[in-house]
């Protein structure tokens, strides 16, 4: 992993045309303006922002690609876009609108070629697949893929669902613990693990971090990308103080 500079990566939920954060998926709360978001991560030294759509309704993904334009003006760093993309023209709207990757997530599942056309099209580095992902003794790995915002069980292995996306163009997996997600309790580092290990693309971790040694903890399990939300849109730390702390214990960050 050396010679790669870990990535921290801001996350917008985005609804109605607001950020917002919830725990598990559920209880949303209001977390303020998309735009003023980005705008105070990127002086923080955020190396990206994920920004995704939990209203992915036809009229929300329209309203989507406005927001991105208007956040794409307005900073320099790169956007991944994702929630609700269902097609090509889905994909290539929010491309056209300033998003750097799109992430799919549903339907991949769904459709699984979508990936593949994906990164045929645009490129493999813009293909993010993002899994959702729980606990599950049923799953030879222990933990199951789910969907539609967490609602739907897929009956895929988290494990082996990465690894047939990395097979099939995604350029990295953005990975997130439904147990974990806006629980404070870090990441779920053994999840982080196997994923990174079985696949040969960068891993995003994402669901529960809140504090900087949450951060390193993810990195030392095989992520090359860290994302947060709650913590950053509640000023409890800041990109920068995270960045710090990882330098500070040899973990190569842009400063």
């Amino acid at each position: 992993m050396s010679g790669l500079a870990v990535r921290i990566i801001p996350c917008l939920d985005f609804k109605d045309g607001r950020v917002v954060k919830g725990v598990r998926f559920e209880n949303l709360v209001d977390s303020g303006d998309p735009l003023e978001r980005a705008l105070l991560y990127e002086a923080q030294g955020a190396d990206e922002l994920a920004f995704l759509d939990i209203s992915a309704t036809v009229e929300g993904r329209k309203t989507m690609a406005k927001e991105v334009a208007r956040i794409r003006k307005a900073i320099a760093i790169p956007i991944t876009v994702g929630g609700g993309i269902a097609s090509m023209e889905d994909a290539a709207r929010l491309l056209d609108s300033g998003a750097d990757r799109v992430s799919v997530n549903s339907a991949a599942v769904r459709e699984p070629a979508i990936i593949e056309a994906i990164a045929r099209r645009f490129g493999v580095q813009c293909a993010v697949v993002a899994i959702d992902a729980t606990k599950s003794p049923a799953m030879p790995s222990g933990y199951e893929v789910k969907i539609a915002a967490g609602a739907v069980a897929t009956g895929l292995d988290a494990i082996e669902w990465a690894s047939e996306a990395a097979q099939r163009g995604a350029g990295e997996i953005l990975l997130t613990s439904i147990d974990r997600d806006g629980t404070n309790l870090g990441y779920e580092c053994n999840l982080i693990h196997l994923v990174s290990r079985a696949v040969p693309i960068p891993v995003v971790a994402s669901g529960g971090a809140s504090k900087p040694e949450h951060f390193l903890e993810g990195y030392r399990n095989g992520a090359l990308a860290l994302l947060a939300a709650g913590i950053f849109h509640r000023s409890e730390v800041s990109i920068s103080e995270i960045k710090q702390y990882l330098s500070a214990h040899n973990v190569e960050v842009r400063l």
